[in-house]
């Protein structure tokens, strides 16, 4: 019997999503088999497979071993690697490549290339995500710090808990924002609406602040590049904030309307710098990486 305690990022999210995100089984179809088999239990009581999880649930299920893969795949390609010592990788993360396999993603991920490295990573949290503290979004670019041991796991993932570890990022969002910096402090669920999207949701969303400033208004091109900063880190938790105050990420796909006529490739939006304090020394370390050549070319066409 395997046990998981629901987190943050997987607030509001489907039982059997989650579980197939896990690896609980081979496919999302026999991990519905599963739960209908009184195989999984949320908080000790059996449920449905389309039962939404809070964040602190407990969950137990007995893994489906029939075919299931319980190694990752080793695959061999270039990531881009901005610090690496004995305890932490930070990785500059392209746009286009998924942080981990899961949900149609089973090769071709950052863990896959990682694992390709014959690279040892902390294991505490669960066996599909050696080594991951956080995670940005496949469309989304830029910095990932990666631990290469379990102590190093649970420290940074300590600091990402209590809000020490400072995540900064750079987003192309369209109209003019005319204050120079602001704070949403907006709640932020699931929209139930749309099993894809999360929402600001007042009443049961989790507590959700996201800091801005403005770095240059392109009058001319309708939209504003700004810098954000996380107090949490909800999932998705900038392209939500920002379609809430009618300034959605440009290229966004998912969220937003209007939004893609300079861009339509995904989400403009880059994590640019990251700060932390090191596992090993406890000294506060800091990253950066520049824009994504797309990001930029985009910029480079926008008239002031």
């Amino acid at each position: 019997m395997s046990k998981y305690i629901v987190e943050k990022e997987n607030d509001g999210k489907r039982l059997d999503e989650v579980l197939f995100s896990l690896g609980a089984a081979s496919s999302r179809s026999k991990v519905q088999t599963l739960i209908k088999d009184g195989l999984v239990t949320v908080n000790d009581k059996t449920v449905k497979p389309h039962f939404w999880l809070k964040e602190g649930d407990v969950v137990e299920y007995t893994l489906d071993l029939r075919n299931q893969t319980t190694e990752l795949k080793p695959e061999y390609f270039e990531i881009p690697i901005v610090y690496e010592d004995d305890d932490v990788i930070v990785i500059d993360k392209p746009a286009g490549l998924v942080v981990h396999p899961g949900n149609g993603h089973q090769e071709g991920t950052l863990v896959n290339a990682l694992i390709g490295r014959d690279m040892k990573l902390g294991r505490a949290k669960d066996p599909i995500r050696p080594g991951l503290v956080h995670r940005i979004d496949k469309d989304t670019s830029g910095l990932l710090v990666i631990a290469k041991n379990d102590e190093s796991l649970d420290y940074l993932s300590a600091q990402l808990s209590d809000h020490s570890m400072h995540r900064e990022y750079l987003a192309l969002v369209k109209g003019i924002i005319y204050e120079d910096e602001g704070k949403i402090d907006a709640p932020i669920g699931r929209d139930k609406m749309h099993p894809l999207k999360n929402c600001v949701d007042v009443r049961d969303g989790k507590e959700s602040v996201t800091f801005f400033k403005v770095i240059k208004r392109y009058r001319d091109s309708d939209c504003t590049l700004i810098s954000c900063r996380l107090k949490t880190g909800r999932t998705h938790q900038i392209r939500v904030h920002m379609e809430y105050i009618d300034h959605p990420v440009i290229g966004d796909p998912l969220y937003g309307s209007g939004n893609r006529k300079i861009y339509d490739k995904g989400q403009l939006l880059h994590a640019y710098r990251i700060t932390f304090k090191h596992p090993k020394t406890h000294k506060e370390v800091s990253f950066e990486a520049p824009l994504p050549k797309h990001f930029q070319d985009v910029l480079d066409t926008l008239l002031q």
